[in-house]
């Protein structure tokens, strides 16, 4: 990209110049409704570590790929989930891949790893595209150019789409009652600094830690009796997500999971793969739309290796654009864009920085893929990022979508696999256009999402 397409590009929501300080106290808790990263100073950009002066104790911000690596990897064991953390994702996930450690996590993760195998992954691809392109179908219902909440519309459909994954003939029963209980929950992950005062946090944790719970009483039953009708006769039942997990066994061992470690996994997955793949679906359709030169790249990619047939996932590794826009696209909003807060247990050093006992860690996707030291113009929405060649000795922990070290993402391959199968079914026949005057703003409620929603105008290519 030359110095004058960068000029002309638009200007992308969340996209401006960082403050030069971080706001004061009192204005962070006005502004924690929104996208708490866009206060961060610009110090936290240029710095590999940055150490802020904080009212609660020492703090360091890692933003070197090798302290990152540290971290997650290397010395992983000395750098657990703060306690608030852990109880937050328990609440929601029980002993699930988010919150379970120790040996509950490895034993699980051993489990589960075969369910989310390259070969497991396009088993599924092929309800992904029949969803996707009876999905597409509503579209074409609608009335000529419809504005659609495109938010909206891609949480419709990954909710779709990992109901009948999951839960095959039973999706539909589950796609009501599922959307409402994560839409509350997501709603109820409205965490601020008053999260974190001595007195006041704890009761507001609390709090929330009974809303989910309530929230969750109808579903939970609903999972529990269709693993208990699944147990009954598992030979007969469903080859989808579901039985898998309550077939799945220990390969040393041979034991598996019972109800609830399956129940806890089935909201994991729930969570981790539905809504993180909506936003990044609904900040794929936005970079799009302000960008028509990639636009038209992506959608010739589409038409000559697809010519407008359905998407399989033998197609998926010929569609080298379409993986990179969807790349690109989780560098400038990251579907989670902090990664974890993690606390020392003992002292240590991270690129040559002494870190003490009880210093607070923070590894953030949103700094990361946007720090100075690391990408070029990275406030510029440029796939070709990650092509081969340029893609070339960049470090691994720079760019972290699905997180690094053991706790990587176990269904990253199926999210970039769901990704790129809406993607190719949609874009073949639509190109969403910004409704005029919409104003898009950010909001970060754990997945990065437009605080407002996105209206969008579903206009039909001409070509198609």
């Amino acid at each position: 990209m030359t110095v004058a397409d960068i000029l002309e590009t638009p200007f992308l929501a969340g996209t401006a110049p960082p403050p030069a300080k971080a706001p004061s106290f009192f204005k962070q808790l006005r502004l924690a409704n929104g996208n708490q990263y866009e206060m961060l100073p610009m110090a936290v950009y240029e710095q590999p570590i940055f150490q802020p002066k904080g009212l609660f104790g020492r703090m360091l911000w890692v933003n070197d790929p090798d302290g990152v690596r540290r971290v997650l990897l290397d010395n992983v064991a000395n750098y657990p989930k703060t306690d608030m953390e852990k109880r937050f994702f328990t609440a929601m996930f029980g002993e699930g891949l988010l919150s379970s450690d120790g040996q509950t996590w490895k034993t699980h993760r051993k489990v589960m790893a075969p369910s989310f195998d390259p070969r497991s992954v396009a088993s599924y691809a092929p309800a992904m595209a029949e969803t996707t392109l009876a999905f597409r179908e509503h579209w074409d219902a609608l009335a000529n150019n419809p504005e659609v909440d495109i938010a909206e519309e891609m949480k419709l459909l990954t909710l779709q789409i990992i109901c009948k994954t999951m839960f095959s003939s039973d999706a539909d029963d589950l796609i009501e009652l599922t959307g409402k209980t994560l839409g509350f929950t997501q709603t109820a992950l409205n965490f601020n600094l008053l999260d974190i005062l001595p007195i006041i946090g704890p009761r507001r944790l609390k709090a929330k830690e009974d809303a989910i719970h309530a929230d969750f009483a109808k579903m939970d039953a609903a999972i529990y009796r269709m693993i208990a009708e699944r147990e009954k006769n598992l030979a007969d039942a469903p080859k989808d997500l579901l039985t898998r997990l309550i077939a799945a066994k220990d390969p040393d061992n041979g034991a598996g999971m019972n109800a609830t470690e399956v129940r806890d996994e089935v909201i994991t997955i729930f969570m981790a793969g539905h809504e993180t793949t909506a936003v990044t679906m609904t900040w794929v359709w936005y970079l799009l739309s302000q960008q028509p030169a990639e636009e038209t790249r992506l959608h010739a990619e589409l038409d000559a290796v697809l010519g407008g047939r359905t998407p399989t996932a033998e197609d998926v590794p010929n569609l080298p654009y379409t993986r990179m826009v969807l790349e690109e696209a989780m560098r400038i909003y990251p579907p989670a864009p902090g990664v974890s807060t993690r606390v020392a247990l003992k002292d240590d050093e991270i690129c040559g920085v002494k870190v003490r006992k009880g210093t607070q860690i923070a590894i953030a996707p949103w700094v990361l893929h946007r720090h100075r030291t690391l990408w070029d113009s990275p406030e510029v929405f440029d796939p070709e990022r990650f092509n081969v060649q340029r893609s070339v000795g960049r470090p691994r922990f720079a760019y972290l979508p699905f997180g690094g070290g053991p706790r990587v993402c176990i269904g990253a391959v199926l999210a970039m696999t769901e990704a790129t199968l809406i993607l190719a079914v949609l874009a073949q026949r639509y190109q969403p256009r910004l409704k005029d005057g919409e104003t898009v703003a950010l909001q970060t409620r754990i997945t990065l999402r437009p605080k407002d929603g996105m209206k969008m105008r579903l206009e039909k290519r001409a070509a198609a």
